[in-house]
């Protein structure tokens, strides 16, 4: 299977997680959601890296690239998952999709910040239609999960912008680490142990020293355990593109998610709690566009 393949693999993956984790956030709390959500995932890629790969070669690995998908795994998981969950309970799945593929517009800021790539007239274009989709979805209402208040424009959407921001950061690292061993599979199970690891001594070391402070349905966590599954398997394909083809390619064909959720989520959440409306859709529109102008043309 080609770059291309797994990205649009990872991209429809990633589609049904989100609609999935949706139901699930909506009855936990969104730290003992992103935990589960490493566990599962962890578990599940662990288990096919026994299966199927030399599990002594991350014992050789440099360890620059150890450290590399450690770097990876925590903007990409541990700061990234917590803040997708947080986006997903408070604005939906469907808002929060949209939102994620302004990943870009973070790449070319940190562009122009770190490496003084200043973007040419096509992709400031991009980049004002990207800013004009995430502010129609900004602007459009949304029911949020009880406890977290209503909806309210640009603050509400800061979560999904901050996932935005960390997942533009990761493949940075993914790249450099896949350098130094040649193995996706290794890779990111590396980064999800790392960053699973890591959450789980940062609940214990808060206040009550549990991981869990409320209850949590049997529904909630049969559809955590399918949303942790489709999660793990869609990264893991995505960092397969990322090794085969352009991150830009990889990036843009990932897109595909958006109109997953927008189709799915309303079925499997309900449409009560996913309201996919027309302003949705244009925004959606723009804001891909947008993007794709800014992977390939900045």
């Amino acid at each position: 299977m080609t770059g291309a393949l797994w990205a649009i693999a990872s991209g429809v993956g990633f589609g049904l997680f989100q609609a999935v984790n949706r139901r699930a956030v909506h009855g936990m709390e969104v730290i003992q959601s992103t935990f589960a959500q490493l566990l599962i995932s962890t578990a599940v890629l662990a288990g096919i890296a026994i299966a199927t790969e030399d599990v002594a070669r991350l014992l050789a690995a440099p360890p620059s690239a150890l450290v590399s998908f450690f770097l990876a795994g925590f903007f990409h998981f541990f700061l990234g998952w917590t803040t997708l969950n947080a986006s997903q309970k408070r604005i939906g799945a469907s808002r929060t999709t949209v939102l994620l593929a302004a990943t870009p517009l973070f790449a070319t800021i940190l562009a122009v910040i770190a490496l003084r790539e200043l973007p040419g007239p096509l992709a400031l274009a991009g980049v004002a239609l990207v800013v004009v989709g995430v502010s129609m979805i900004s602007s459009a209402g949304a029911r949020s999960a009880p406890g977290f208040g209503a909806p309210s424009g640009w603050r509400s959407s800061l979560w999904g912008l901050g996932t935005a921001l960390c997942w533009s950061i990761s493949p940075v690292f993914i790249r450099k680490g896949l350098e130094g061993l040649p193995s996706p599979l290794l890779g990111v199970t590396a980064g999800l142990a790392g960053s699973a690891a890591a959450y789980g001594l940062a609940l214990l070391a808060r206040p009550g020293g549990s991981p869990v402070s409320e209850p949590v349905s049997r529904e909630a966590m049969l559809f955590k355990l399918a949303a942790g599954i489709l999660v793990g398997l869609s990264t893991w394909a995505r960092w397969i593109a990322v090794d085969l083809v352009p991150v830009a390619i990889a990036l843009a064909l990932s897109q595909v998610s958006v109109p997953v959720v927008l189709l799915v989520s309303p079925f499997v959440a309900g449409r009560q709690i996913e309201q996919v409306t027309a302003r949705l859709w244009h925004g959606s529109a723009l804001v891909i566009v947008g993007s794709s102008v800014l992977l390939f043309y900045r």
